[in-house]
């Protein structure tokens, strides 16, 4: 059986800002000026992740009046645990069968 991570939304969380922001919308659903204060980061520079996040399926937005808020989604989030969490099962029978290839 092949076990395999979901690539492409490693890359979109391997991002220092971008894990930031999704740890501050694990706390609270934010606008894009909380995320400026928080994360120090310029306006286009926050709007650019915020836009990839968007796109993988990591937040939602809200709008409320002239305020976009974010929130995460914690299915994208358990998706990517649940695939580590398979992951190291098959690598935790892989060590109790002692399974390994020979050389040749």
């Amino acid at each position: 059986m092949m076990t395999s991570v979901d690539t492409d939304l490693l890359r979109v969380l391997a991002d220092p800002l971008r894990l930031r922001i999704v740890t501050l919308l694990a706390q609270e659903t934010l606008c894009t000026t909380h995320l400026i204060e928080e994360t120090g980061a310029r306006q286009t520079n926050l709007s650019n992740h915020l836009k990839v996040l968007r796109e993988a399926g990591i937040v939602d937005t809200e709008p409320c009046g002239r305020f976009t808020y974010y929130r995460l989604r914690p299915e994208a989030i358990e998706a990517l645990a649940g695939q580590f969490a398979a992951l190291a099962s098959t690598a935790r029978l892989t060590a109790e069968a002692n399974l390994k290839r020979s050389c040749p």
